[in-house]
């Protein structure tokens, strides 16, 4: 069976004749066509590209992987031109962007919008290095990931000693340990059925994963920090593009993408995914699901639990000489902002 390529093509006009464009930007990512990083996202920042430039850009979309390869290859899709953009996790690449790890330590980010912000701004101040191979178009955060559980809930934090989870990068696999769980590394697309199966208990994952993958399907139980409260862990996510298929382009068009990209894109992600958290949520309570906020005592308790794996990380990046301490606590500095 052919792969179904989803197409968005881009004019300066809904009632005027479609034009081929200059350019088609190829997009890649690991999520359905569905999810709103595609939806709400990808797909108004590609009809805001057309119109910027008349129509002279388009974008055509391969969602769920179609190109081939693991969630874990995307960055290389971008820096080979297997696509022109990618919308990942460098996580998903372990240890091949250690300085933009900061913003995943536990307990540093409590929101998608002042996440994302701080994680463009820590970006813009200390990561720019490790991603000069590509056009950086975006950084922003998931948000933070809550604790998905099909069949135990999670009250305090002796409840999660024992708990198989799946967890979305590796330091959210070490802050899992750190709470006595025990982490298990897979793509998204497989945990619903891992769920199922009962080859795992349940996940750490954002709220925006849930619908997209049937998380709340297999799930019954969403424990997350209260409002304003930081999260144990989260993602970050990039959106990278080819270094050389951006330099190939027209001066106007690099102008048009420089003035959607950068900041008001991470904005938009933020926004986007505090309010897909909290429609989520209210999907979840209607369908029968529970969401528990944390207790401010059993949160403490988790923040204390999870320490050594800040200590450890700092310590990891001042062996590759890098300023860990520096690094972590801008994280938490920026997030606090």
């Amino acid at each position: 069976m052919k792969k179904l390529i989803w197409t968005l093509t881009l004019t300066a006009s809904c009632s005027a004749p479609a034009l081929a464009a200059d350019v088609t930007l190829k997009i890649a990512h690991f999520l359905p066509a569905s999810a709103a990083a595609q939806q709400r996202v990808l797909e108004p920042w590609c009809k805001e590209l057309g119109q910027a430039s008349n129509g002279r850009i388009a974008c055509q979309f391969y969602p769920a992987m179609q190109l081939g390869g693991t969630p874990g290859q995307l960055a290389d899709h971008a820096l080979h031109g297997v696509a022109d953009v990618v919308w990942t996790a460098p996580g998903y690449s372990a240890g091949r962007f250690p300085v933009i790890e900061a913003m995943e330590l536990p307990f540093v980010v409590k929101d998608a919008r002042s996440g994302s912000r701080a994680a463009w701004k820590f970006y813009q101040q200390y990561a720019q290095p490790e991603f000069s191979k590509y056009k950086v178009l975006a950084v922003h955060v998931d948000g933070g990931v809550a604790l998905h559980t099909a069949n135990r809930p999670i009250k305090a934090l002796g409840d999660i000693k024992g708990l198989k989870l799946r967890t979305p990068t590796r330091l959210a696999s070490k802050t899992l340990a750190a709470l006595g769980g025990e982490p298990v590394s897979m793509p998204p697309a497989q945990v619903t059925e891992a769920i199922s199966k009962g080859v795992v208990d349940g996940a750490m994952g954002a709220w925006e994963v849930v619908l997209p993958t049937k998380l709340d399907e297999v799930t019954k139980y969403h424990i997350q920090p209260a409002a304003g409260e930081t999260y144990p862990s989260t993602t970050v996510l990039t959106l990278l593009m080819n270094k050389q298929k951006y330099d190939s382009l027209p001066a106007d068009l690099k102008t048009v993408i420089d003035a959607h990209s950068g900041l008001p894109l991470v904005e938009k992600f933020g926004q986007v995914w505090d309010d897909v958290a909290a429609e989520t949520r209210a999907k979840v309570l209607a369908a029968g699901g529970q969401v528990v906020d944390l207790t401010s005592a059993d949160l403490s308790a988790m923040k204390n639990a999870a320490r050594p794996v800040e200590q450890a990380w700092r310590e990891d990046m001042d062996k590759k000489g890098q300023d860990g301490r520096k690094l972590s606590e801008a994280a938490h500095a920026l997030a606090r902002d």
